[in-house]
């Protein structure tokens, strides 16, 4: 067993965030862009057919003739992106500033740096190189309230180890890219997981935290509904069909953060409660599929940041290390165990 000691502990929230990204259905969509392109028009081509044809076999990201590599087993756009933004905070020269942070950002944009991301990443970036700024890019923003801060909210809790300091940092970036329950959940996940790396009980994190979720929010609303429903279940396992029921089935997309924060800290209780290993509880985030772009990777964050690097089962360490470089060239092959070490010994330097 691991001693769970700080290091320990951030590359146990890396990884777990790689994790569950790997295990989500979505992450194979977003890695078959290392294929060529007509391999994705062919997809969705089969996807019409089978419509049309009334056929139940569904496609599933293939490579034909093309190598088979991109579409094995592997994170995604959630570990790249938790990746990219720890790359710019061990590029900070001096204390993180909110100018600081905005300035990197606009920069980005300019440059046309920044990965593919979401919805939110992509109007924030628009915005940026139009003259528009922070806060009204994450303001004025189609999907200010999705979960894209959040998951690089992961990579500023493991960089800053002051909890409310790093949820400060995480609502100067937020605040690019999205506004109201989008920036509170980057706070709130920041700072749970700044407090877990520090070796508090979770529940004990996430009570601290939440004192920034808007009490008007659907982000705490949500909350509260998906811990009671969870009260009792004695396994991630067993919650699944207790969250299932909290799903919005009514929106097109799965990201929302009001949605996908809640289930993972609910799935991260149980396991804490029933004592379960890590990966039980990604796993059971995958079985909620509408959600299976980032609720997996945010309940491996998690659950990784509270239990360490050596919970992980060694297999899937192997698979999820590496990034494959599918929304960004810049971050292929980057090597997650290795940035966490970066990460660990870099905590704090900056604000010293």
């Amino acid at each position: 067993m691991s001693a769970r000691t700080e290091p320990d502990r951030v590359a146990g929230a890396l990884l777990g965030l790689a994790i569950g990204d790997a295990a989500g259905w979505p992450s194979v969509r977003h890695r078959a862009h290392l294929l060529p392109p007509w391999t994705r028009r062919l997809h969705r081509e089969l996807v019409e057919f089978s419509e049309t044809e009334q056929v139940t076999t569904l496609p599933v990201p293939f490579s034909l003739n093309q190598p088979t590599q991109p579409l094995r087993l592997g994170p995604s756009d959630d570990a790249e992106w938790a990746a990219w933004t720890a790359r710019w905070l061990l590029d900070s020269a001096g204390p993180i500033t909110r100018a600081g942070v905005h300035a990197g950002w606009r920069r980005a944009a300019l440059d046309e740096a920044l990965p593919r991301g979401r919805i939110s990443v992509a109007t924030a970036a628009d915005s940026l190189r139009r003259g528009i700024d922070p806060p009204v890019s994450g303001h004025d923003n189609p999907h200010h309230f999705d979960d894209a801060a959040a998951i690089r909210a992961v990579a500023i809790a493991a960089a800053v180890p002051d909890p409310a300091r790093a949820a400060q940092v995480a609502g100067w970036d937020a605040e690019v890219t999205n506004a109201d329950d989008g920036v509170a959940a980057a706070q709130v996940i920041a700072e749970t997981v700044a407090r877990l790396i520090a070796g508090e009980p979770l529940v004990a994190s996430w009570t601290a935290a939440a004192s920034r979720l808007p009490s008007n929010g659907l982000l705490a609303e949500t909350t509260e509904r998906a811990l009671a429903a969870t009260a009792r279940a004695g396994s991630p396992a067993e919650a699944v069909p207790a969250l299932a029921e909290l799903v919005d089935h009514v929106y097109s997309y799965g990201v929302a953060a009001a949605q996908t924060v809640p289930v993972a800290l609910a799935l991260a209780q149980v396991n804490e409660r029933s004592r379960g290993a890590p990966i039980d509880a990604v796993t059971a985030a995958v079985c909620l599929p509408a959600l299976a772009d980032s609720a997996p990777a945010l309940t491996g964050a998690l659950v990784g940041a509270a239990c360490g690097a050596d919970s992980w089962p060694a297999g899937w360490v192997a698979r999820c290390r590496w990034l494959a470089g599918c929304c960004t060239g810049d971050l292929a092959g980057t090597d997650l165990v290795k940035l966490a070490r970066q990460l660990a010994a870099w905590r704090g330097e900056s604000d010293s």
